[in-house]
């Protein structure tokens, strides 16, 4: 019998998290006290399409980011075939939400910079599923609907950040302040986790401080109700797995049971 998996949401950072030891080592860690699982279904801020699609096998990586060290853009992460997963995936999925196979895409930063230090033996195989909607009720459902993967042994992932106001950082060192917007909506969030108030973080538009600073932009933030979703019991509090800041962007990261 396989144990459940857990689920996770993780903020992922941008490539240089790979040369950062402090938050890389806390991603390695973590990964080394999770079962190991036998696949990985990962949800990321850089895809935003409808209906849900998913990766193509062994595509190349998608460099979705510009001005960084060259050694960025001859990284690879090759990982066995995920065929029987994304399979199982539509078979899973309701007539009215049908799923496109994409024929060419491969796994983009959100996904592979993490998995690199998580799983850096690429020796599972990975399928992307793409954001489809970023309103929180459809994204519960859609974690609902994947839940039974986890007993299966599929470890799923939302991979976003929890402060992602870009626009409004002033300087972009690792070891950077917190702006008071990035700082106050990860308290928030991190209370309303602590209480698993799943309606709380659903109406961050309106109730989190630091809007719209935080999240000019939701797409880093909404894959978290992929996450809360696939969860046994929504509403029980998760554990807090990793906390602080990186470039002043809260790295505050989750795991469901």
């Amino acid at each position: 019998m396989t144990s459940r998996m857990p689920a996770l949401y993780i903020g992922h950072g941008a490539p240089p998290l790979l040369d950062d030891p402090v938050w890389s080592s806390q991603l390695a860690t973590w990964a080394q006290d999770l079962p190991r699982p036998k696949a990985i279904l990962i949800v990321s801020a850089h895809w935003e399409s409808a209906p849900v699609s998913l990766s193509a096998n062994r595509a190349p990586l998608v460099y979705d980011f510009g001005g960084f060290d060259p050694k960025f853009y001859r990284m690879t992460y090759e990982t066995p075939d995920a065929t029987a997963l994304a399979q199982r995936i539509a078979a899973m999925m309701p007539a009215s939400e049908p799923v496109h196979q994409h024929a060419s895409r491969g796994l983009d930063h959100g996904a592979w910079v993490p998995l690199r230090i998580m799983y850096p033996e690429a020796d599972i195989p990975v399928l992307q599923m793409s954001l489809p909607t970023h309103d929180p009720v459809r994204l519960m459902a859609l974690g609902e609907r994947l839940r039974p993967l986890r007993d299966e042994g599929v470890l799923i992932v939302g991979s976003g950040f929890l402060t992602h106001g870009l626009p409004f950082l002033k300087e972009f060192r690792i070891e950077a302040d917190a702006p008071g917007w990035s700082s106050d909506f990860d308290a928030w969030a991190g209370e309303a986790l602590t209480r698993g108030d799943v309606d709380e973080l659903a109406r961050f538009r309106t109730h989190a401080p630091g809007m719209p600073y935080a999240h000019p932009t939701v797409e880093h933030y909404t894959p978290l109700f992929v996450t809360l979703g696939a969860a046994t019991t929504p509403d029980e509090p998760g554990i807090q797995v990793i906390d602080g800041f990186w470039m002043g962007l809260s790295k505050r990261s989750l795991q469901v049971a």
